[in-house]
């Protein structure tokens, strides 16, 4: 593992939920721990896979890889949606790694997360959500969807990542941000 110095001092995170699912559905079950995989993804996890694993891109070419191994959200978002009328827990947008304490979205293409003991992912990509998350929660989409005031449109659907490293994540584990050089390149849906 890197020398600590190497590490943004600002730039710290909380896990407070892991999940995954065996199958092919919209939410996953919370669990104790995951084992995340070297080049693989979470173990036990229906989108487990050195090539692409979720569905609607299998049909389109089954060779790509899958830089869609981990997905992330921050537990911050659940928040803001609550406040609006969804009420979400841990596992039901289907991410991973529910994450306090991070703007997971602003990261650049390229960051590397550390979290607990041994665990590295590197980020990929903005996630790009799909239909089934308006037929879990009705008009959900158009809070993670949308455009700004200037007309671009915002994802804030969470993050999507490689392992870098195996190791094991549980909530309360601490993620460590590790930025990478220079020029940044914003993150974009994959």
């Amino acid at each position: 593992m890197m020398d600590t110095a190497t590490f943004s001092e600002t730039l710290l995170g909380t896990v407070q939920a892991v999940s995954l699912n065996e199958a092919h559905g919209f939410s996953k079950q919370n669990q104790d721990g995951i084992r995340l995989l070297k080049g693989l993804g979470v173990e036990g996890d229906a989108h487990m896979g050195e090539t692409v694993q979720h569905l609607s891109r299998i049909a389109q070419n089954p060779n790509q890889p899958n830089l869609r191994q981990v997905h992330l959200i921050a537990a911050e978002l659940f928040e803001v949606l609550a406040d609006k009328g969804y009420g979400l827990s841990a596992g039901d947008l289907g991410e991973n790694i529910l994450t306090t304490g991070l703007d997971l979205i602003s990261l650049p293409v390229g960051t590397k997360l550390y979290i607990g003991d041994n665990a590295v992912i590197e980020l990929t990509g903005l996630r790009n959500p799909c239909k089934q998350i308006d037929d879990f929660l009705e008009g959900l989409m158009g809070e993670l969807v949308f455009k700004d005031a200037d007309g671009n449109i915002v994802r804030q659907a969470g993050v999507m990542s490689v392992v870098d490293q195996t190791g094991w994540v549980a909530p309360g584990d601490t993620i460590r941000v590790e930025l990478p050089p220079e020029p940044h390149v914003k993150m974009e849906r994959i």
